[in-house]
């Protein structure tokens, strides 16, 4: 059987201006360009700040396979269970075995089976375990029972994210880097056929300081003090890729989508 896919992943949703956005331009992205699967990074999507099972549910409603996580994954307290309970939900596979949750999934459409890693950097970032043992652990058990594998590496260190396409290439059909907001010029195949991004981007809005009203958090470092942050509703855009497949875990390209919302 042809493991033909696309893998349209969409980076960090941000509030409720950021869920708003990815609900009005998915059907158009899906009608465009047909992907076989659809992924989401929703760290932020409750309030800028985690995600709740009623967000997740009308993220899954509006056609996404699977929601990744990070940092913020157990910042609402009524998440906890759900992550337990919903295997289409995930959290970095890196944390503590004891910690809800699972960090690895498949989803399967049209005979096509897409593994999805979860993971989250240690620089910077409070993960229980080391992030490559963990990323070799969970793609070695995921490349025996499907076609494609895509990497979420939700960190902040640029270096951490690098070295890990580095590592999975040839191994995965992708590595995507979340977390930082920001969308970063490398988008590209490497030798083994990973394709690869350090950070997709945000999908929210861009206006702010990586999704935070610009006042508030211009005041925050002007002064060195707390300062309480909302999300900011200024200059929406959707931030994310398409990952072309013509084999198992062989990517052909990966294509940036930015659109203002």
């Amino acid at each position: 059987m042809s493991a033909d896919a696309k893998i349209l992943f969409i980076g960090d949703v941000v509030g409720g201006l950021g869920r708003r956005t990815l609900l009005r331009l998915l059907p158009g992205l899906v009608e465009r360009h047909r992907p076989t699967f659809v992924v989401v990074n929703g760290e932020n999507a409750a309030g800028g700040l985690g995600i709740t099972p009623k967000i997740a549910d009308e993220l899954f409603a509006a056609g996404v396979d699977v929601i990744t996580l990070g940092n913020h994954a157990y910042h609402r307290r009524e998440i906890l269970p759900y992550l337990d309970r919903e295997q289409r939900i995930l959290r970095p596979a890196n944390y503590l075995r004891s910690q809800p949750g699972r960090g690895t999934t498949t989803v399967e459409r049209d005979g096509l089976r897409l593994g999805v890693v979860n993971l989250s950097g240690n620089v910077f970032l409070q993960a229980g375990r080391a992030l490559f043992p963990e990323a070799d652990a969970a793609v070695n058990d995921l490349r025996r029972t499907t076609d494609h594998i895509l990497v979420d590496v939700h960190a902040e260190a640029t270096s951490e994210k690098v070295g890990l396409g580095w590592h999975l290439d040839g191994r995965v059909t992708a590595v995507v880097g979340t977390h930082t907001h920001v969308p970063t010029a490398d988008a590209r195949v490497l030798p083994g056929g990973t394709a690869y991004i350090t950070d997709v981007g945000m999908t929210g809005p861009r206006g702010g300081v990586i999704g935070v009203r610009k006042e508030q958090a211009i005041e925050a470092m002007r002064t060195q003090m707390p300062i309480r942050f909302e999300t900011s509703d200024d200059d929406p855009w959707l931030m994310g890729v398409l990952v072309s497949c013509d084999g198992p875990m062989h990517a052909t390209g990966i294509e940036q989508i930015l659109l203002p919302g």
